[in-house]
């Protein structure tokens, strides 16, 4: 199967006067996205492999090469005076590509001597639209059942499911976090994280993971920041309105990997939810508007699954619906008290209709008509 990635034609724009890097999960087809660039398989060099190590640290890196994918190359210490050195002794005869772990998104952060030389990229797990442009029902079957990552996705086994997701989440939480700083408690964190696909789509009790945990609320709060950062889970924040009595301070959690969730309804709103987040950042890094995923709850109880703001406006409102097609209470409660242009009601039925400011929608066309970007 091959898939084209929603970033790749911006990426070959890019390369024309910057270094790209590409961020994001483990095994979701970092490496596999940036050699589609390549046509010769010297031009693949990984920090991991001895030899090629040499010639990285000793920057012999023949620019005839055209085009150079750097694998890993963030686990050396001085990274980035590497990349400046490469970047600006070869600046127009060498497109250089550079793919890692969690450790280059947060490393990049440290520094400004990169500054102006490259974009950055977030590469996703497969979306709907990337996988089979006519959308049909049963790819997005199949797309639900084994999630967005590429190995589990194309071999399509449930039993290699399972397996993948054990080895994948003990990776993560072994190797990626103990990269970035030093726990103790690791078989903690691991069970921190067996914890979290049972709380996907409702409000985030922190106390309630702590009590269970037997640890402080604030230690709970670093260890899933910490598996934010290494693209285990992510939360999305309240977003408050003036003429709403909207709750601010509780976070709803989702995974990067829909296809550990054993509740149905949590897999499908998750599965949207990473559809939006995905959109919000092809968004931010191809056109550089500030993007942010929210979600909408008053005191009261009325709750939208999702707002997405544009440069701090929202644009649109998505409440996620397995069956029901008939617009939810809650829809035409903040109709009425907000200044969101349009809702949409997305749901895994068939039925469609519209009334003010409302769509009624199925999820196949909702990636079709509204998220065609990714």
């Amino acid at each position: 199967m091959n898939f084209t990635r929603t970033i790749t034609s911006q990426i070959s724009e890019d390369l024309k006067d910057k270094m790209v890097l590409i961020g994001g999960p483990r095994q979701v087809g970092k490496t596999t996205l940036a050699k589609q660039f390549l046509t010769r398989e010297e031009q693949y060099l990984s920090w991991d492999d001895l030899e090629q190590r040499v010639l990285l640290k000793k920057h012999q890196i023949d620019p005839s090469l055209n085009t150079v994918v750097l694998d890993e190359i963030h686990k050396y210490a001085r990274w980035r005076t590497l990349l400046k050195a490469l970047y600006d002794k070869n600046e127009g005869k060498l497109r250089i590509i550079v793919t890692g772990s969690a450790r280059l998104d947060h490393f990049r952060k440290g520094g400004d001597s990169l500054f102006g030389r490259y974009f950055y990229f977030r590469l996703h797990p497969f979306s709907l639209g990337e996988v089979d442009r006519q959308y049909k029902a049963e790819t997005l079957s199949r797309l639900e059942a084994f999630g967005g990552f590429p190995e589990p996705y194309v071999k399509a086994d449930e039993v290699f499911l399972r397996r993948w997701q054990r080895e994948r989440r003990s990776r993560v939480v072994n190797q990626d976090l103990s990269d970035l700083t030093a726990i103790r408690e690791i078989s903690l964190v691991e069970l921190l994280a067996d914890m979290l696909p049972s709380k996907v789509g409702s409000p985030l009790s922190i106390k309630s993971i702590q009590e269970d945990l037997e640890v402080s609320p604030n230690t709970v709060s670093s260890w899933i920041q910490l598996l934010e950062q290494v693209y285990y889970c992510y939360r999305i924040a309240p977003f408050g309105t003036p003429k709403v009595r909207a709750v601010r301070k509780t976070n709803k959690l989702y995974l990067w990997d829909w296809s550990e969730i054993e509740d149905a309804g949590a897999r499908r709103e998750n599965l949207i939810a990473s559809h939006l987040l995905k959109f919000c950042h092809w968004k931010e890094d191809t056109h550089g508007h500030k993007m942010e995923l929210r979600y909408l709850r008053d005191v009261d109880g009325h709750e939208i699954d999702f707002v997405v703001l544009q440069n701090k406006k929202p644009i649109f409102a998505v409440e996620a619906k397995s069956g029901d097609a008939s617009v939810s209470k809650s829809i035409k409660y903040f109709r009425e008290r907000t200044n969101i242009p349009i809702f949409y009601q997305v749901h895994f039925s068939s039925q469609e209709y519209a009334e003010p400011k409302v769509q009624v929608m199925n999820f196949r066309n909702f990636c079709r008509r509204v998220l065609e970007g990714i």
